[in-house]
C-alpha cells in the first residue's frame, strides 16, 4: 500500500498510532499530550496521524512533484529520516501530508557522573552531530512550506552555559538563539531554522509538552490559512 493510499485509509478516523519500541519515553508521553489536547481542541474534526519515519523515497516523490526542473536522487528504498518523537501531521482532502510537529530529544554529557566517580573528564560526545543529517534532509522536505515545525530538547553536562557544544548547536539553528521557539520561516522563507531547547537539566513532560503543543496548534492554523480549512475537517 502507498503512503497516500494509507493516509486514505487513515482520514476514516482521527488516530494516532506511535509505533516506536520506546512508548514510554519521555517524549512520547509528551507527544500523546498534544494529541489529546489537539484532539479536545478541534472535537475530533481534523485527521490527527503519526509516522514514526519519513522514507527518503517519498520525499523525493514530492520534491519531484513540486520542483520539475531539479533532479533529486537516493539509493535505497528502506532509507528513512527517524526522529525521537517522530512526525505528527495533518493531511487533506486531497491526500496532502502536512506535519505540524516533528520532535527529537537528545542527551548528552557524562563528566559530571564520572567526576563524582572520581574518574577522568573524556572528550565531550557526538550524540547532536547526528542531528545535522536529518535537518539536512527535512528542511529540503518542507521548502514548500513557510514553516519549519522541527523541535529538538537537548540535556545533559555537554549543554551546560559554559560548554562550547552550545556553538555547534548554534550553528545548526542557523545562527538562531536557543531555548526560543522559531516556527514561521524568515527572510524570504531563506531561514527555516527550527527550535532548539538545549540545557543541563532534563525536560519535564509538561515542558516539552507545552512547546510542543503551541507548535502543533500554530501550524495546524498555518495550513488552514493557506490549504483552506475546509479541506482539512472530517465530514
Amino acid at each position: 500500500m502507498s503512503r497516500k493510499e494509507q493516509l486514505r485509509a487513515q482520514r476514516k478516523g482521527t488516530i494516532i498510532n506511535v509505533t516506536s519500541k520506546k512508548q514510554e519515553e519521555d517524549i512520547i508521553q509528551a507527544l500523546r499530550k498534544v494529541v489529546e489536547c489537539l484532539q479536545s481542541k478541534y472535537k475530533r474534526k481534523i485527521s490527527l496521524c503519526h509516522q514514526k519515519q519519513w522514507y527518503l523515497k517519498d520525499i523525493v516523490s514530492e520534491l519531484e512533484a513540486t520542483y520539475h526542473d531539479v533532479e533529486f536522487h537516493y539509493f535505497f528504498d528502506k532509507s528513512s529520516i527517524k526522529p525521537d518523537g517522530g512526525f505528527l501531521y495533518i493531511q487533506n482532502t486531497n491526500g496532502l501530508f502536512c506535519p505540524i510537529l516533528i520532535a527529537e530529544v537528545k542527551n548528552q554529557g557524562t563528566n559530571d557522573l564520572r567526576m563524582q566517580s572520581g574518574l577522568p573528564k573524556q572528550a565531550k560526545g557526538n550524540a547532536i552531530e547526528r542531528l545535522g543529517k536529518n535537518l539536512i534532509g527535512l528542511r529540503v522536505a518542507l521548502m514548500r512550506e513557510n514553516i519549519f515545525p522541527f523541535v529538538c530538547f537537548g540535556y545533559g553536562c555537554d549543554f551546560d552555559s559554559d560548554s562550547s557544544i552550545l556553538d555547534r548547536i548554534t550553528t545548526m539553528a542557523m545562527f538562531g538563539r536557543l531555548n526560543k521557539t522559531y516556527l514561521f520561516n524568515e527572510h524570504n522563507n531563506q531561514f527555516n531554522r527550527g527550535s532548539f531547547y538545549f540545557r543541563k537539566e532534563k525536560w519535564t513532560i509538561e515542558e516539552m509538552k507545552n512547546i510542543m503543543a503551541d507548535i502543533a496548534e500554530r501550524s495546524i492554523l498555518y495550513y488552514f490559512s493557506k490549504y483552506g480549512k475546509d479541506s482539512f475537517l472530517i465530514r
